[in-house]
């Protein structure tokens, strides 16, 4: 099954913030990862958030985190933001 990979504007504007280097980093790994197997955890690239229903995955891409939600064949992006930042923006805007 290949999912279609929507980003929300939050997400677009945290991917615009990037420099071009990160933005081509991000850009592969969810093409790489996100369009055939979005919720295939892995030991350290794909993790399922335990404790929150939105959102539901975290893609690792090096020091960036990439949150998203799987809705059907849509894998819907929230944010892009550093490993560091992801507790904060967790609190503020995840659901549980």
């Amino acid at each position: 099954m290949v999912y279609r990979i929507v980003i929300t504007e939050h997400a677009y504007k945290d991917y615009l913030a990037l420099d071009a280097w990160w933005r081509a980093m991000v850009r592969y790994a969810m093409h790489t990862h996100l369009i055939h197997q979005p919720m295939q955890e892995s030991k350290s690239r794909i993790k399922k958030l335990r404790d929150y229903h939105q959102p539901e995955f975290r893609l690792r891409v090096d020091n960036l985190c990439v949150l998203y939600d799987v809705a059907g064949t849509d894998v819907v992006v929230l944010a892009i933001m550093p490993k560091e930042k992801m507790i904060q923006w967790l609190e503020t805007h995840g659901r549980r």
